[in-house]
């Protein structure tokens, strides 16, 4: 399973660095800035809390609440981003030493990189979620921390057209296949689309956490989740039909559908999916009132919106005391 996301903390946004923290460690932290409590000291499921900085960083950098109170200090902004998380999923054929290692080993490199502090923390599935969905919440300052504290900004990973992120997807890719070579695992993950790869399939979508909810409460596929599949079998039968369409010949017998209208085909398919999800996303808070309603489920003829969900914890998303 590959999973990587790159976002960021926002303070427009009533987003803390020190919530965040909190919540990902399952730790208490004081906010000295507010006065406001953050404990999360009972939460289950961290298998493995871990801070690193570069060489010659200040000792008090490696408590976790001086670290955040002082990131939350640093920036004076009421729209400032506070901190930058990567979100990624770890594999599931590893063991609890392997995955510790290989989410480590990525840590470093982030580290080394950006020369910024690192807070890792490592979470095992949850009771009611997939049993395979290990994954790390890598908290990053946006800040450079060198001896005498925080400096300039990783701008670097603000700039879309930097490249950095879409090179972080790629290096996250290859440690991660190379810790696999090393358990000994044939299976491998590969960071580019389903068309940079030649594969003629849907796309997945996230179920959300409206659906997500639903379905734990009651134990029942939600109305999106029966959307998804049924719209993944639509269209992936659609795109067979379309590979295997025969090949119209000219006069002279030569092929006139080769690899350049595979390719417009494939342009075609992701441009319908591409669209998919917005559209979805629009009607996310209609869905979640949807789930409550007592009638009877009601399937389109016409091929429904979405495709499948990637399975990832919607918990590990929250950072702040409204779970």
């Amino acid at each position: 399973m590959y999973h990587f996301s790159v976002k960021c903390l926002s303070r427009s946004r009533g987003r803390r660095a020190t919530a965040a923290a909190a919540y990902r460690a399952a730790q208490k932290i004081v906010d000295r800035r507010t006065g406001v409590i953050f404990d999360f000291s009972r939460k289950s499921g961290v298998v493995h809390a871990e801070i690193l900085v570069p060489p010659g960083a200040p000792s008090w950098a490696k408590d976790r609440e001086l670290l955040w109170n002082a990131v939350e200090q640093k920036e004076t902004r009421v729209n400032s981003t506070v901190a930058r998380e990567f979100e990624v999923a770890i594999p599931a054929e590893l063991d609890e030493y392997q995955r510790r290692a290989f989410a480590v080993d990525f840590a470093r490199e982030i580290v080394a990189r950006h020369r910024c502090a690192v807070d890792l923390c490592l979470h095992e599935p949850s009771r009611r979620g997939h049993r395979k969905n290990y994954h790390a919440h890598i908290l990053c300052t946006t800040r450079r921390l060198e001896r005498e504290g925080f400096t300039e900004k990783t701008r670097e990973l603000d700039v879309v057209k930097s490249g950095e992120v879409a090179w972080w997807r790629q290096r996250f890719a290859e440690i991660q296949n190379e810790h696999l070579r090393r358990a000994g695992h044939t299976k491998r993950v590969d960071h580019r689309t389903l068309r940079a790869q030649g594969i003629l399939r849907a796309p997945t979508v996230h179920l959300g956490s409206a659906a997500t909810n639903f379905e734990r409460r009651t134990n029942l596929p939600s109305r999106r989740r029966l959307e998804l599949d049924q719209k993944i079998e639509w269209e992936n039968s659609r795109l067979e039909s379309i590979s295997k369409k025969p090949v119209p010949l000219d006069l002279d017998d030569e092929i006139v559908c080769g690899k350049r209208d595979l390719e417009k085909i494939q342009e075609a398919c992701e441009r319908n999916l591409i669209e998919l999800p917005l559209e979805i996303e629009s009607r996310e808070c209609q869905t979640s009132s949807l789930e409550q309603a007592p009638e009877v489920l009601r399937l389109a003829q016409d091929p429904p919106d979405s495709s499948l969900e990637d399975e990832f914890d919607d918990d590990a998303r929250a950072d702040v005391p409204r779970f």
